[in-house]
């Protein structure tokens, strides 16, 4: 993807180099099932300061990036520059008015290696959460390589910024005492989908734009492969267990990215109502 000497987002906040605390982190998990269960959780979709039982960071020594870590951080505030170019003209579309999240940059957010990535998107603290160094685990645990992988992440939570503003989020959390936990797993996975559709739209308005190279848009099916539910539980513990599923399979999730992708609008981004995912 095209983005050096390009815009950066302003609404970045940079928290790298900060400890998180004594809150659960994955010590409080375990091993590698820990890991997995904390990317299940937070991956895509969580909110980083919840697993962390709501600690707040604390400065601890100044924080020095590498070269690579520099061009990271440029990379994602160009990604999330170009989204709120992109929900802006989109809602403009619909009559609506689009509010910018900030992204929230850490480092280590937990103690061991796993890379994060979530969004706190309540009517207080529209936020979201990205650990640089997931870029790593992209390309060497979850075999998907690239920076548009990474571009899809970014663009998948503010998918998640998207359905808060649309009022999705807040009808799902009302719902939420209602349903057995089996159920409330259905419409999360109804909502991470949709979440990928929206990744989907942005990175066909980026391509109309011109910002993408060419294999970007493979890098990032790749990428929504990598995470599905039954790979992760697979690499986890061997065997999946459908009804705990959160985010959707693999197939799902290459076929609603995909899906909004060939859309680029919100005219078929209802997942809640489609029949088959």
């Amino acid at each position: 993807m095209k983005y050096q000497g390009r815009r950066q987002s302003k609404n970045v906040q940079d928290r790298r180099g900060r400890g998180v605390g004594p809150g659960l982190g994955m010590a409080g998990v375990g091993g590698g099932l820990g890991l997995i269960i904390f990317i299940i959780v937070s991956l895509l979709g969580g909110n980083p300061g919840e697993v962390l039982n709501g600690t707040d960071t604390q400065q601890t020594t100044p924080y020095v990036e590498t070269q690579q870590e520099r061009e990271l951080s440029e990379f994602v505030s160009v990604v999330l520059a170009d989204t709120e170019d992109v929900w802006t003209e989109v809602f403009n579309e619909y009559d609506l008015v689009y509010r910018e999240p900030t992204l929230v940059l850490f480092s280590d957010s937990v103690r061991s290696a796993c890379g994060t990535a979530g969004s706190s998107t309540g009517p207080g603290d529209q936020k979201l959460y990205i650990d640089l160094s997931f870029y790593k685990q992209l390309s060497e645990r979850f075999n998907a390589p690239g920076d548009f992988a990474m571009a899809y992440v970014v663009a998948h939570e503010v998918g998640h910024h998207v359905q808060a503003l649309l009022g999705v989020t807040e009808r799902l959390n009302e719902l939420r005492p209602k349903l057995t936990q089996e159920q409330y797993n259905q419409y999360s996975v109804r909502l991470e989908l949709q979440a990928d559709y929206l990744a989907g739209v942005w990175a066909r308005r980026a391509k109309e734009k011109g910002l993408l190279d060419r294999g970007d848009l493979e890098e990032a099916l790749v990428a929504a492969e990598a995470i599905g539910d039954d790979r992760l539980q697979k690499q986890a513990q061997g065997y999946v267990v459908p009804e705990s599923f959160t985010h959707g399979t693999s197939e799902q999730r290459k076929t609603w990215l995909f899906k909004g992708y060939n859309a680029g609008n919100l005219d078929q981004w209802d997942t809640f109502g489609a029949r088959d995912l």
